[in-house]
């Protein structure tokens, strides 16, 4: 999780941005790492309270071409919803 104050007179004393991101890395299948990926994140930045959520998805297999690992979209979990990025 990054946080980092809203208002910088008041630092960290004050209300704070909270922003959590997921790092994983392909193992079993891309299908999988995103189903327990955005589940993990999603209840994470319930329990922290942040205001934003985000997993990141490194794809080391070989062959597989950088058009395909490049991607972004937003997926909804739950009532929290997760910016998903591909790597």
């Amino acid at each position: 999780m990054i946080e980092w104050p809203i208002d910088e007179a008041q630092g960290l004393l004050g209300p704070l941005q909270r922003v959590v991101l997921e790092l994983k890395i392909v193992h079993k299948s891309l299908e999988a790492t995103l189903h327990e990926g955005l589940a993990q994140t999603a209840q994470y930045a319930d329990h922290c309270g942040a205001d934003e959520a985000h997993l990141i998805v490194f794809d080391r297999r070989p062959g597989i071409p950088w058009d395909d690992k490049i991607w972004q979209r937003t997926e909804q979990v739950g009532s929290r919803t997760v910016g998903v990025w591909g790597m």
